[in-house]
């Protein structure tokens, strides 16, 4: 004997999914209300950080695929003093990810918008910053002070990671 309503089984199984999913959307919903939309402030702020600290850079340019460390990953050793100050920048980053203060899903280093300040060459990370965005803000800017100090050496501009960087 045929198990009454067989032909709705199909239909439960996109209901299934159409539940997931709808799940999933609240979830987004309610995360961006708490939060803000996610967005890549942290990294826009740390480029306006390192024009203030730097003003004759192109952050993105200048400082993306540097070295070792400057840009996505880095391993190895670092080939020169500006090199390790993306070195110093990707451990603070790591840091934050554990940072009890950064515990929530947007609190990660690329998410966190925070407020800073800048007057000619000096940069003030916000006292209303909370403490993981105080945390980031503060990576931030001691990476781009360190910039600020470091020579930039045009040979470590895309440098062959493989061959260098071990």
């Amino acid at each position: 004997m045929d198990k009454p309503f067989t032909y709705l089984t199909p239909l439960l199984g996109e209901h299934r999914m159409a539940m997931k999913l709808l799940s999933a959307f609240l979830l987004v919903a309610v995360v961006t209300a708490e939060h803000g939309a996610p967005d890549l402030n942290s990294l826009l702020n740390f480029r306006s950080m390192i024009k203030c600290a730097v003003p004759s850079s192109n952050p993105l340019l200048d400082y993306n695929n540097y070295g070792c460390y400057c840009g996505y990953g880095g391993g190895g050793t670092a080939l020169d003093d500006l090199d390790r100050c993306c070195q110093v920048h990707d451990d603070c980053y790591d840091k934050s990810m554990v940072h009890p203060s950064c515990s929530g899903i947007l609190d990660k280093p690329y998410f966190e918008n925070y407020t800073y300040s800048c007057s000619g060459t000096s940069i003030t990370c916000s006292s209303k910053n909370n403490p993981c965005e105080a945390f980031i803000c503060e990576c931030d800017r001691t990476a781009a002070i360190c910039f600020s100090k470091s020579k930039y050496n045009s040979e470590y501009k895309n440098v062959d990671t493989n061959k260098y960087c071990k």
